[in-house]
């Protein structure tokens, strides 16, 4: 249906209103957050940039109330899958192909280079359909990538690089595997061992039934039975021996399960974070 390639653009961890809480757990974990941003839409964030993508901490500042209703409802933890459009007008094209897309609507967040103060500009449209049962699925235009991905902030003490796997539970993952067909054509879904992904740029989208989840990442948040939830994170980064000194260090606990070390969800704001090759 669309002419569209599947990469991931950044991640979003909601967080309410413990964006200091959750800036202290990312820093124990050896991220190098930027400075808190304020959206003209009323959210606040830090962000950790990496090559081409990057995680993202949402939520809002106590007494300075957001105009989503979704930051206030939405549990904490993992709650935003962002996909990287090649171009503007990405909503329209797939509006005109049938896609299960909403309107675009374009915001700004000031963001400071030394004395001088710009505006980092981004349109956005969500996916619209019933099989995304929890969280978000939007695609993000960077109107100013340059105000995102500064090479200043690409340097973290844990070495992550980027995005590895984005990571849904679900009891039936063809549901999701069916709106990804439908977003980026029949061939950019492949089964995997316990369900299907989505190839996606350097990373890769994870549909995973509980049990194949709990098999690679341990313990993740409650999942509701008959309902999909987004779960656990996966990045890259250079030696994860040497994460494993670091969290260690800094008294955060992290668990290897086969290639990949993971960090359980009190420690990493409501989601398994796990850090492989």
């Amino acid at each position: 249906m669309s002419d569209l390639s599947p990469t991931i653009d950044h991640v979003v961890i909601t967080v309410g209103d413990q964006l200091d809480a959750a800036l202290a757990q990312y820093t124990r974990l050896g991220f190098d957050m930027t400075e808190r941003g304020h959206h003209t839409l009323g959210s606040s964030n830090h962000l950790a940039i990496f090559g081409q993508d990057y995680l993202e901490l949402l939520g809002y500042e106590p007494g300075r109330a957001p105009q989503r209703a979704d930051l206030h409802n939405a549990p904490p933890g993992l709650n935003g899958l962002v996909f990287k459009p090649d171009a503007p007008d990405f909503a329209e094209r797939l509006h005109a192909k049938g896609a299960p897309i909403g309107e675009a609507r374009e915001f700004s967040r000031p963001v400071r280079l030394g004395e001088e103060s710009r505006d980092a500009r981004f349109r956005t449209a969500s996916v619209t359909d019933p099989a995304v049962q929890n969280g978000r699925v939007f695609f993000c235009h960077h109107d100013t990538p340059e105000l995102v991905w500064r090479e200043e902030w690409r340097r973290h003490p844990n070495g992550v690089t980027g995005v590895a796997e984005f990571v849904i539970a679900s009891g039936e993952p063809e549901r999701m595997g069916d709106l990804f067909r439908r977003l980026f054509g029949a061939d950019s879904v492949r089964e995997t061992e316990g369900g299907l992904c989505l190839p996606a740029g350097s990373g890769t989208v994870l549909v995973l039934r509980p049990d194949a989840v709990a098999e690679r990442f341990g313990e993740v948040p409650a999942l509701e039975e008959g309902r999909d939830r987004m779960v656990a994170l996966s990045l890259h980064c250079a030696a994860p021996e040497q994460v494993a000194v670091l969290l260690a260090g800094n008294g955060v606990t992290a668990v290897r399960h086969g290639a990949r070390l993971v960090v359980p969800p009190a420690e990493a704001a409501g989601l398994a974070l796990a850090f492989m090759d």
